[in-house]
């Protein structure tokens, strides 16, 4: 038996015994682990800057060696996650019902696990401990495949938690990181549909069309993150541009920033100006159509079928549209059914943009980097879903279960 094989298998068996176990030892145990993981935040830190280091001497780009960073805030972020996880509700076993049939037999649907649940991600090691503590949670094992420039610190953080487990008489199984990076294991991993339940990629394009091209478990997909702001005729200028300026510079390297601006002409000649002043102060790289590009000094100008890029930098692209449905329409064809936005004080056009953009998450006056389960209310997320089967955007402990049906009887028979 291949070592992944022994893996996904112990995964599997170490799944039978947490669905079992009640709220109140699961929430004890997550306690313990976000303990472990502030008591041990220098030995954390310490292996997590070697990596880091590597990182930066093998040229890795902004974006990556940004998600690898653990410093003392991302850390505690960790260990509060967990925190917030344990005042959630349980899902599990809860029930709801589907009322009774005319020959009285009675019909229910309960809260299961998925099962084993494996994320495959790269340069993100919180995503080991927010993993590892939403699958634990949801009654869920977890087998974690990072990249190899975040394996070290992904393997300090995974023992922490397992030495939690072990404590409490559970398997270490619950919550495993994949010891090697080769490339070929990962293919191996992605084939144990007899074992593993569904597959969450996590990291950029290349590698979600890679897992889902090549793997016979269920992939949970989000290819990239290429969110909006429009700035509506009616919309307050001074909020939309803390909104641009929040949503684009800062944090660059994630999914939720903002890729693109999409201007209504009536308030173009107002907006855009201030736009172009606060850009050349940040640095960010402007592309822009035609008739935006007035307003800027020596931007790039897009051709009308050019836009769509995932920058992950000091870099966007701006349109200026006739109209709310020449906005619409740009979303429609260039967003990424991820996280947009529009600024506006007109009620109705919120409600209708809310109601026509098809993404997972659909702002009105807030921010894009509100697109996080942390901010969400969901604790940790363990990714985001950008198609619609069986969850969409943000996923936390409820995105983790199934329902199974509960028929009870008294002795019916089909006719």
């Amino acid at each position: 038996m291949s070592v992944i094989t022994e893996l996904a298998q112990q995964a599997k068996q170490a799944a039978k015994k947490l669905a079992v176990l009640d709220t109140a030892s699961k929430n004890a145990i997550l306690r313990d682990m976000a303990a472990a993981i502030r008591a041990n935040k220098e030995t954390i830190k310490a292996v997590n800057e070697k990596e880091v280091a590597r990182a930066k001497e093998n040229n890795l780009d902004a974006a990556m060696t940004d998600r690898l960073i653990l410093n003392d805030e991302r850390i505690e972020d960790m260990a509060a996650g967990i925190e917030v996880i344990i005042e959630l509700d349980d899902p599990i076993g809860s029930t709801r019902s589907m009322g009774q049939r005319p020959n009285g037999i009675d019909i229910r649907k309960m809260r299961i696990p998925l099962g084993v649940v494996c994320m495959i991600y790269e340069a993100r090691p919180n995503v080991t401990a927010d993993a590892g503590a939403l699958c634990f949670k949801s009654g869920n094992a977890c087998i974690l495949r990072g990249g190899k420039e975040a394996l070290d610190t992904s393997l300090a953080i995974s023992g922490l938690l397992q030495d939690v487990l072990e404590q409490h008489g559970l398997p270490k199984a619950l919550i495993t990181v994949v010891p090697n990076p080769d490339r070929s294991l990962m293919q191996e991993l992605m084939e144990q549909r007899d074992y593993i339940d569904v597959i969450i990629p996590r990291g950029g394009e290349g590698l979600i069309n890679y897992v889902t091209e090549n793997s016979k478990v269920p992939v949970i997909q989000h290819f990239k993150g290429v969110c909006h702001l429009y700035v509506d005729k009616d919309a307050d200028l001074d909020k939309a541009l803390a909104l641009l300026l929040n949503g684009k510079t800062q944090r660059t390297g994630v999914c939720n920033a903002l890729e693109g601006l999409v201007v209504h002409q009536a308030v173009a000649a107002d907006f855009l100006p201030k736009v172009a002043a606060a850009f050349a102060e940040k640095g960010v790289t402007v592309h822009v159509n035609e008739k935006g590009a007035q307003y800027f000094d020596n931007a790039d100008v897009l051709a009308e079928d050019a836009y769509g890029e995932e920058y992950l930098g000091l870099e966007i692209a701006i349109r200026v549209v006739d109209d709310f449905d020449a906005a619409l329409d740009h979303i429609a064809d260039f967003g990424s059914n991820h996280t947009e936005v529009i600024c506006t004080r007109n009620e109705q056009t919120a409600q209708h943009f809310q109601l026509a953009v098809d993404a997972a998450v659909v702002m009105v006056n807030a921010s894009s980097r509100f697109s996080d389960g942390s901010q969400l209310g969901l604790g940790a997320e363990i990714g985001i879903a950008t198609t619609k089967l069986h969850a969409y955007g943000p996923m936390g402990l409820e995105s983790l279960t199934a329902e199974k049906f509960l028929v009870n009887g008294e002795g019916q028979i089909r006719e």
